[in-house]
């Protein structure tokens, strides 16, 4: 494992770091504030290469890592958390594809995904719950040489914008009892499939989020992605390995949006005839937040190079997610704090850095389920 930049990865991250600052810093405020995501800057993106990063090139992609994908979440997570999340919430889509595809599907889809000519997503939770995967009541029923898939997903990023959606289904029951999930690839200009309710977040306003509702849609037997039965692995490894590992990235790039934040701030406001930077108090807040962001940045970056090393990264990404997501709050509080009165004042991007990572903490499940995953590693690990 080698967490240190190549000299090809620090050029692109100053690329990403150019492109954000350019496109999206700007922007953040305004998008927060009228929740609505820029998709005008999808095409943008994807000639970035950011979102087929790594998607080989034979499909339409950059042929990089995943360590070059984080990369780019931190540095676009730390100017708009909100736009990167419709970012993320696309390469899950992406993965999808990319691991579960057949040599078909990936030639017919994986080009359109990297260049940003279709905006997908990955539809898995439903009202009934989202950790409780195989408590599925949306339905895929053979009739034919189709599927007819009926219920209704919630909480679904990109359900307002996308083109494109995988949607996971229920397709039988196996001998234990147990619901048989499969996922299909669905046209969002099919007639049997709209969104719906259109969530009101706290946070991550930069991009959209709400319910799809499925009636009667018909698709061929050729839109079931990769295999019958992959439903529930093909949610359980994007979700586990793009969902949280971006989740993560995005609130490192808001721990160090607070870290700049407060020390430009300490540095420019004069009290007792001094900067607050001076006082000892403030330096406390500034290093618990430096704290926050080495800590959380070893961790997404150790995880993704697992990942790049074809090692196991549950445990890495569930604990990168798990201290990044409560790490971001408390730096954010830290900044709030420090700042004092004017840390509520919505002028300043605190208020947005705040409630984006208050949003985090659900998205890719919750720190409960983590601590089952450490846990449950710890235990058989250190016995």
């Amino acid at each position: 494992m080698n967490v240190h930049f190549t000299e090809e990865q620090k050029m692109l991250q100053q690329a990403f770091r150019e492109f954000a600052e350019e496109y999206l810093a700007p922007n953040a405020a305004k998008w927060d504030e009228e929740h609505s995501c820029p998709t005008e800057l999808f095409p943008l993106v994807g000639e970035l290469g950011v979102l087929g990063i790594f998607v080989p090139e034979e499909y339409g992609g950059v042929g990089l890592g995943h360590v070059e994908r984080i990369i780019a979440m931190e540095e676009f997570g730390r100017a708009s958390a909100g736009f990167t999340t419709f970012l993320f919430a696309h390469q899950l889509a992406v993965g999808a594809m990319n691991d579960f595809g057949t040599e078909e599907q990936k030639k017919q889809y994986l080009p359109g995904m990297c260049d940003g000519t279709a905006i997908w997503s990955l539809a898995v939770t439903e009202p009934g719950g989202g950790t409780d995967l195989y408590n599925h009541k949306v339905t895929a029923e053979k009739d034919g040489d189709d599927y007819i898939i009926n219920g209704r997903k919630c909480f679904l990023t990109n359900s307002h914008n996308c083109d494109y959606c995988i949607v996971t289904a229920k397709t039988g029951v196996n001998e234990k009892g147990r619901n048989i999930l499969s996922a299909f690839i669905v046209p969002m200009d099919n007639e049997g499939i709209k969104p719906g309710r259109l969530e009101n977040k706290s946070g991550m306003r930069g991009s959209l989020t709400g319910d799809m509702i499925l009636t009667n849609c018909r698709v061929p037997a050729s839109a079931m992605l990769g295999a019958d039965g992959k439903g529930a692995q093909i949610a359980l490894k994007e979700i586990g390995e793009i969902g949280r590992a971006s989740m993560s990235a995005i609130c490192v790039g808001i721990m160090k949006a607070c870290i700049e934040e407060g020390v430009k701030f300490a540095n420019d406001r004069i009290i007792y005839g001094k900067p607050l930077a001076k006082i000892q108090a403030i330096q406390w807040h500034i290093a618990e937040m430096r704290l926050n962001y080495e800590i959380g940045r070893a961790l997404i970056y150790r995880a993704a190079c697992y990942k790049d090393e074809g090692q196991a990264t549950t445990l890495w990404n569930g604990m990168a997610k798990l201290f990044g997501t409560r790490a971001a709050v408390e730096s954010a509080q830290h900044c709030i704090e420090l700042m004092g009165g004017y840390g509520v004042i919505t002028e300043y991007p605190v208020d947005r850095y705040m409630r984006d990572a208050l949003a985090a903490i659900s998205p890719g499940g919750t720190n409960e389920v983590h601590k089952m995953v450490i846990a449950a590693d710890t235990l058989k690990t250190f016995a």
